[in-house]
């Protein structure tokens, strides 16, 4: 059995294998044993199979609110929590979709809040299991960059008022590894570490206010309503005890949005969308999430969730 810690130090006592088959045996993670987890995984000490295991003894053992949150902590510590400029404090706003079939909502709901006077710091993923990603989406554009430091996020954000970026080797680096080996391992669906994942992002970019479209039905991750409100109330649950002032929307997607699914395509159909133009159905999302992640910007309300049904 390999210990991967540093002699003297406090994770000394901690093994990664342990680690493993605690959480096999469907026993609770201690903070330290979490902590050593992600602080292994950002250093390369523990090795992708170790990982994999650990994931997969995750989604099938699940993890209690009291895991998820440290884990979520332990991603955010990972890397660096952006900071901005004291004037846009109440105007820092970002959204996050579960994802879904042919789902381009972010494309066109970004600039639209920036064009309301919003900052939105959006730092997307790539493409997981089944469904698109939006950093793929917006690479198909020729030259299109969504690597980005901090400095050039506040420039961009000075600028345009919405930038939607990718994870830098200084944000939130261990989700970064744990994103691709879930990908790779059959654990895309795991509640607590889509909660982690998702929650430890949105943290770092220092957010105002959050919305989440959780997204239900064939095209989706989660099959099943039921499925759904889970995620919704855990993902909440996480952003009001982190300080975000959070909104959740339930979504149904037994259908693509849009009519085009593929990357180039649905950049188009996004920008249709901004003309006012566009499939019916995507600016009927951007219509009904920008409202209410604008609204909740403006006021002090630390959690205010929505559990709405989207036909």
């Amino acid at each position: 059995m390999s210990s991967i810690s540093v002699p003297g130090s406090e994770d000394e006592k901690f093994s990664i294998a342990d680690i493993i088959a605690k959480k096999r045996d469907g026993l609770a993670l201690s903070p330290q044993e979490i902590g050593h987890v992600v602080k292994a995984t950002k250093t390369g000490q523990a090795q992708d199979c170790q990982l994999g295991a650990l994931l997969m003894a995750i989604r099938l053992q699940g993890m209690n609110p009291e895991e998820t949150m440290t884990l979520t902590k332990e991603m955010v510590d990972s890397g660096c929590v952006l900071k901005w400029p004291e004037k846009w404090r109440g105007f820092l706003v970002d959204k996050h979709s579960t994802g879904g079939v042919g789902d381009k909502v972010s494309l066109p709901l970004a600039p639209a809040l920036a064009a309301c006077g919003c900052k939105v710091p959006m730092i997307s993923g790539r493409g997981l299991g089944h469904t698109g990603g939006t950093l793929d989406k917006l690479e198909s554009i020729p030259g299109f960059r969504t690597e980005q430091s901090p400095e050039q996020m506040e420039e961009i954000l000075k600028s345009v008022g919405c930038c939607i970026v990718g994870q830098s080797k200084n944000l939130v680096p261990a989700d970064k590894i744990f994103y691709h080996i879930r990908d790779v391992t059959g654990t895309v669906d795991s509640l607590p570490l889509m909660t982690a994942s998702i929650m430890s992002k949105k943290v770092a970019e220092s957010l105002s206010a959050l919305i989440l479209d959780v997204k239900f039905g064939a095209a989706a991750q989660s099959p099943t309503i039921e499925e759904a409100k889970h995620l919704a109330h855990s993902l909440v649950n996480v952003g009001v005890s982190l300080g975000i002032p959070t909104i959740a929307l339930l979504t149904n997607m037994d259908t693509p949005i849009g009519r085009c699914v593929g990357n180039s395509l649905e950049v188009i159909e996004a920008l249709e969308c901004l003309e006012g133009r566009g499939p019916e159905d995507l600016r009927e999302l951007v219509l009904h999430a920008g409202p209410i992640i604008y609204s909740l910007s403006a006021t002090t309300t630390i959690c205010s969730y929505i559990l709405r049904v989207h036909e």
